[in-house]
């Protein structure tokens, strides 16, 4: 039986190239994305004639996951149709460029809101149907920065993606005992086959980032440049969506609870490994290591 697939953020990037990956292995997928008759109509064209050319089930659905009321509407329409939602990835996410004190405090609140409280939104409708059934995966694309390398100008996404991964972490422990999986998957940073830096977004204080530009001229394309070079040949996001399709397939009980796809090796692997380590010898310690798996 093919799993029911929901996955946000799905009209480009990683999301987009997931959703293909998982309904070219025989799942039905829901590629998420908002807008669905205005600006992201090509990409909803797009998803249907993938799925006429390669005879597979994948759908665009419209939900905004900065609104409560359309992520409830996507998850009870799939729910209603299928009985079920198996798989819940949470990819939808935004990055941002610019020296830190550039930002306003509204424009970070903003970026935590799409890229820390959707996963929220998603989680409060989907999640209580895979406990009362007492199965289900829900997996979160995480991203290296949270232990590993991290370059300046990116601080806002940063500390939002931390947020998530935090919040996944919790999460984990806490749906062990209804018998729902957490893999976070951490891709690292991929200039090929994704669109993170062509459509980030800008500090709204122009005149702070101008003063810094007097310190830091060309930082950004500096940074760009030499994570291009350090990246090995064929380096491509879909490294991201073939290893999620892989977790996606793996029996219940033998998916990991933590991956890294990371060509440049930024350390967030060697950070993590002890970091999660010590998670689960504290959790044995509390006489909770009933929670570290399913």
């Amino acid at each position: 039986m093919s799993n029911i697939v929901v996955i946000t953020g799905a009209s480009s990037g990683f999301g987009a190239l997931t959703a293909r990956a998982l309904a070219d292995t025989g799942n039905t997928v829901y590629a998420g994305m908002r807008e669905t008759t205005g600006r992201n109509a090509s990409q909803v064209q797009a998803a249907a004639d993938y799925a006429a050319e390669r005879g597979v089930d994948l759908r665009a659905i419209e939900m905004d996951v900065n609104s409560q009321a359309s992520v409830d509407a996507a998850i009870t329409a799939i729910e209603a149709e299928h009985g079920r939602i198996d798989v819940l990835i949470h990819n939808a996410g935004h990055m941002v460029v610019g020296p830190a004190e550039a930002f306003t405090p509204e424009q970070l609140a903003e970026l935590y809101n799409v890229n820390v409280l959707s996963t929220q939104r998603v989680n409060r409708a989907a999640l209580p149907g895979m406990r009362h059934r007492g199965e289900g995966l829900v997996l979160w694309v995480s991203s290296s920065s949270v232990k590993g390398g991290t370059p300046p100008y990116l601080a806002p996404y940063f500390a939002a993606k931390a947020g998530m991964d935090s919040l996944a972490v919790s999460y984990a422990a806490e749906l062990a005992r209804w018998g729902v999986e957490t893999s976070i998957v951490v891709p690292g940073s991929f200039t090929s086959g994704t669109n993170h830096f062509a459509h980030s977004g800008h500090p709204a204080d122009t005149a702070v980032e101008a003063d810094y530009e007097t310190k830091y001229a060309g930082l950004m394309e500096q940074v760009g440049e030499k994570l291009a070079a350090l990246a090995p040949d064929g380096a491509d996001a879909s490294m991201v969506s073939d290893e999620i399709a892989r977790i996606v397939a793996l029996p219940v009980g033998q998916r990991p609870y933590r991956v890294h796809i990371d060509p440049v090796d930024d350390g967030s692997e060697e950070v993590s490994e002890i970091a999660d380590r010590v998670r689960r010898e504290f959790l044995a310690r509390v006489d909770l290591a009933d929670l570290l798996t399913v």
